[in-house]
């Protein structure tokens, strides 16, 4: 043993394997947000119908561990997936308000939503939620990627900026969410990764 963190891959998920493991995604999901088990839940319904529109798309970062049933084997560690953006669609609509005019008109038409991209805090500061945003926006058939986030100094924020990703809105209160968000945004395709030292 040399010390260093198994390889990791990062593939495209069917949309069919998205649905088949939602419970194992979504577990990713509370664990990276730390978010209880009722919260991680209430999103279940949520993300089949998310699974349902229009240029859905998933990737997930597998590696080689232990996993749940205690056997050892490749297991997911990380996720995101996103889909085009519309009007009627909750989070559309949240963040047109949040977006003055202008910056609304630019942005949202046709925008490709990174809905979800999250990585198990044990497996987190590896470059795999970099691999896993290239991955999910590459090739995908819209002009600029948007997504919300925390609007706190946290590795996820960094990592936006420092992909190309420029603030949109700062602030933003989404109903049900006591902290603030960012709306983010970047024109697509994103440039290539920054180099590691």
């Amino acid at each position: 043993m040399t010390g260093t963190a198994p390889a990791t891959r990062v593939v495209e998920l069917p949309t069919g394997w998205v649905r088949d493991h939602l419970h194992e995604v979504l577990a990713i999901y509370g664990a990276a947000m730390g978010y209880g088990e009722s919260v991680v839940a209430g999103r279940y319904g949520y993300a089949v119908q998310h699974t349902e529109r229009a240029g859905f798309r998933a990737v997930g970062a597998f590696a080689e561990g232990p996993r749940e049933d205690g056997t050892e084997g490749e297991r997911l560690v990380g996720f995101g997936y996103g889909y085009l953006v519309a009007p009627g669609q909750w989070w559309h609509d949240q963040v047109r308000n949040a977006m003055d005019r202008r910056t609304a008109k630019q942005w949202l038409p046709g925008a490709f939503e990174v809905c979800e991209l999250h990585v198990l805090p044990e497996h987190q500061s590896r470059g795999i939620g970099r691999q896993l945003l290239h991955a999910l926006v590459e090739g995908v058939p819209a002009p600029v990627a948007l997504l919300s986030t925390p609007d706190t100094d946290t590795k996820a924020f960094r990592l936006y900026h420092a992909d190309g990703f420029v603030d949109l809105a700062r602030g933003y209160h989404f109903p049900g969410d006591a902290r603030p968000f960012a709306i983010l945004g970047a024109r697509l395709p994103l440039p290539p990764p920054p180099r590691d030292p």
